[in-house]
């Protein structure tokens, strides 16, 4: 399964994930599409664009508000702690430090397009 973001800077949105989050780049097309594997999966970034043959009333856009979500990604690790700080140190910018929620801690941040990320752990 490939999994796509929409984003304003395919460049700049390829370099955030290559330096923050270890991804590896697969393919690029044309300056406006990145394809990146991220932990064995395909993650596919795209800059917006309007309805096409395809899809005839579908428009492709970035997030356009930060506090209404309707999808994120979320990455289970062994240290939420120990991860919260390597990415930190990479330029993550987390919306607080992880929280123990009873039976997990996790912390949210977001790339520079505003899509929503979740670092959680079992515990």
């Amino acid at each position: 399964m490939t999994h796509m973001l929409v984003v304003e800077d395919a460049t700049a949105s390829r370099d955030w994930y290559v330096n923050v989050l270890g991804a590896s780049v697969y393919g690029e097309y044309g300056g406006t599409s990145v394809v990146l594997d991220l932990l064995g999966n395909w993650l596919l970034l795209v800059t917006g664009g309007g309805p096409s043959p395809e899809k005839p009333t579908v428009t492709l856009a970035a997030p356009g508000d930060a506090d209404h979500v309707s999808s994120q990604l979320i990455f289970r690790v062994d240290d939420c702690q120990g991860t919260y700080d390597l990415l930190s140190a990479r330029g993550a910018q987390f919306l607080s430090a992880p929280l123990d929620r009873g039976g997990e801690i996790r912390a949210f941040f977001r790339d520079p397009d505003d899509h929503l990320f979740e670092i959680s752990q079992l515990t």
